[in-house]
């Protein structure tokens, strides 16, 4: 599993490569939690373009970011599923907490918007 992070504004992306299970869990959730602290990021976007494989313990790590990230007043968004790990997201109910989007390119215009309509109520 490799793991590679981008910064933009308030916006932390995860971008996600190989198989997501027990074995990388606890490492994948160490550093993304090191780094939405570091960079003070409020939002942050799942690109699960480049995972393979998915298990139980991968839904785990999206949903104690969620709990994260809500803490902060930030939105997470998930982008880039295969149909397999779409499935499983949709299963477990993670799209209840978090919206699912087509790249990042909409998740960041949508977060973007999203503050924007909050800003202005």
């Amino acid at each position: 599993m490799q793991i590679e992070f981008e910064m933009t504004d308030e916006i932390l992306i995860v971008n996600l490569e190989g198989e997501l299970d027990h074995h990388y869990a606890a490492v994948i959730r160490e550093e993304i939690d090191k780094t939405v602290d570091a960079f003070h990021s409020k939002h942050l976007i799942f690109n699960f373009e480049k995972v393979t494989f998915m298990d139980s313990s991968g839904i785990g790590v999206v949903m104690g970011r969620y709990n994260k990230i809500s803490q902060l007043g930030g939105k997470l968004m998930i982008t880039g599923c295969s149909e397999y790990i779409d499935r499983i997201l949709y299963m477990a109910g993670i799209y209840t907490i978090a919206t699912r989007t087509k790249d990042v390119t909409e998740s960041i215009e949508r977060i973007g918007s999203e503050v924007i309509e909050e800003e202005a109520n």
